[in-house]
């Protein structure tokens, strides 16, 4: 069962977050998400809201996504997409609740790095899975 409330916090502990409970979660393989969060892989909670307390400016370096960041400490917060209008992403690491919280797609497979594997029978898209999101 998936929770109702979201809560977490970017590393320092400056910024806070709530959000109402999760639409969607995925995987993401993109280079942005990569470069963003510094990780080969990227798992991410989708919400119809989120606060951000303090709430840190967005700020945008692709068309259509805007990108929030813990200004103490640069910790990746939120992010929104142009294609997946409604839902803000959260990544997963700074949930308390991530152990609740399975991803269900793989989100820009064929940008994966070839040397990860991740051994599951999850459906697998090529782009944005904004069809299934």
């Amino acid at each position: 069962m998936l929770p109702d409330r979201l809560t977490g916090r970017c590393y320092c502990g400056a910024t806070q977050l709530s959000a109402s409970g999760p639409l969607s979660v995925a995987y993401c393989h993109c280079t942005d998400c990569r470069r963003w969060t510094g990780a080969p892989v990227t798992a991410w909670v989708g919400v119809p809201e989120v606060t951000l307390t303090p709430a840190p400016e967005p700020f945008s370096i692709s068309e259509g996504v805007s990108r929030t960041s813990c200004p103490r400490c640069g910790s990746p917060l939120a992010a929104s997409f142009s294609y997946l209008p409604g839902t803000m992403w959260l990544p997963m690491g700074l949930l308390d609740q991530a152990a609740d919280l399975a991803p269900t797609l793989h989100c820009y497979a064929g940008e994966a790095l070839p040397w990860l594997h991740i051994s599951d029978d999850l459906p697998r898209e090529q782009g944005s899975g904004h069809e299934v999101l």
